[in-house]
């Protein structure tokens, strides 16, 4: 079993949650979430921030902002890992920064607390 973290643009929820669902899971969690990219920020700036310079930190402000996003959270056999990360990708791909990132991890075991089933029985 696999989990897959995927951190998306919050306008794009609707889609992925259908593309998800044509991908075969219909199982998921979904976050609020608040986030950037490394790229969104000028080294320069930042530099001047920690030397002081108030025009610095008031730039910062700006682009150091946070911005919202969703957080989708599943856990899956390892067979469907390449369909549910393709998946994410073709929906969301605008080749624009901020179109995401996805993790994959592995998962040791899960437990369906109704039944008591554990492994993949409990993610089916």
């Amino acid at each position: 079993m696999k989990e897959v973290i995927a951190v998306v643009r919050i306008n794009m929820m609707n889609q992925t949650k259908q593309a998800l669902s044509d991908c075969g899971v219909d199982a998921f969690f979904a976050h609020e979430a608040h986030g950037r990219g490394k790229g969104f920020v000028n080294p320069q700036v930042l530099e001047g921030v920690e030397q002081g310079y108030e025009e610095a930190a008031s730039v910062l402000g700006e682009k150091g902002k946070l911005y919202p996003k969703r957080l989708l959270t599943a856990v899956v056999d390892d067979s469907m890992v390449k369909c549910v990360v393709d998946t994410i990708i073709s929906t969301n791909q605008t080749g624009m920064p901020g179109d995401g990132k996805i993790f994959v991890m592995p998962v040791a075991d899960a437990v369906r607390v109704r039944t008591g089933e554990t492994g993949e029985e409990a993610i089916k």
